[in-house]
């Protein structure tokens, strides 16, 4: 048991360091990206300065209309120093919201990938079931706390597969079908007991429950994933 904990252990810590790396690395790569813009920008008092030059280099401008073209210039410059002063407040919300979509993309995607090992190690254990209770006569199956209404064909089907694994056997089509029908395994086709399994799992719904709970065993038949002590039959 000490090698699955360490295992997971493991994998939690290197997952761990992964999404911190990524989020460094993506802050990182955000903020160099970020100071080499902001100071690329021009700088918003440069327009008021090339203004504040002409009034000094040419006093000899004393004409009101001369006069009133500076004070449109110093005017334009103070507005275009306070529309880049939004831009690049702009650009800094902007930068805040893709660091933030980018972390949240990091997070979801280690997620996932976990998640896909989580549900292979699923797939390869079988799934965890505590109580399997089989009601013949109500036609209901009760699988952990959850309750399946089956058809009498489906419930028939379950109820040979669980004998069979109460014996630790493995049933093919043709020795399902041939218990089920009371008739030789050699009379029984084997695509009638397979037809049997798939009405089954659909029957039972929940694709995962029902891929996980009824193996299907390469060149041998069928079996339920579960502790043969879980099994009770009413």
């Amino acid at each position: 048991m000490l090698d699955p904990i360490s295992s997971a252990t493991d994998t939690r810590r290197r997952a761990n360091l992964l999404i911190g790396g990524g989020i460094a690395a993506i802050v990182g790569i955000l903020a160099f990206a970020a100071i080499a813009l902001f100071l690329t920008l021009p700088d918003g008092n440069v327009f008021n300065a090339r203004v504040e030059r002409i009034f000094v280099e040419n006093d000899s401008l004393t004409a009101e209309a001369e006069i009133r073209l500076l004070e449109i210039l110093a005017a334009s410059g103070t507005a275009f120093s306070d529309v880049l002063g939004s831009y690049r407040m702009m650009l800094f919300v902007l930068l805040i919201f893709a660091t933030a979509l980018l972390i949240a993309a990091l997070v979801f995607l280690v997620m996932i990938v976990a998640l896909n090992r989580r549900l292979g190690q699923i797939e390869r254990a079988g799934i965890q079931v505590s109580s399997l209770v089989i009601s013949r006569e109500q036609r209901m199956v009760t699988l952990n706390n959850m309750e399946f209404k089956l058809t009498e064909a489906a419930i028939e089907t379950l109820a040979v597969l669980a004998e069979a694994r109460l014996d630790e056997d493995v049933l093919n089509g043709a020795e399902i079908e041939a218990v089920i029908t009371g008739r030789a395994s050699a009379d029984c086709d084997e695509a009638a007991g397979a037809t049997r399994i798939k009405r089954l799992r659909d029957a039972l719904g929940n694709q995962m429950v029902s891929e996980l709970l009824i193996r299907t065993i390469a060149r041998k038949g069928y079996m339920l994933t579960i502790d043969k002590k879980a099994i009770r039959m009413n």
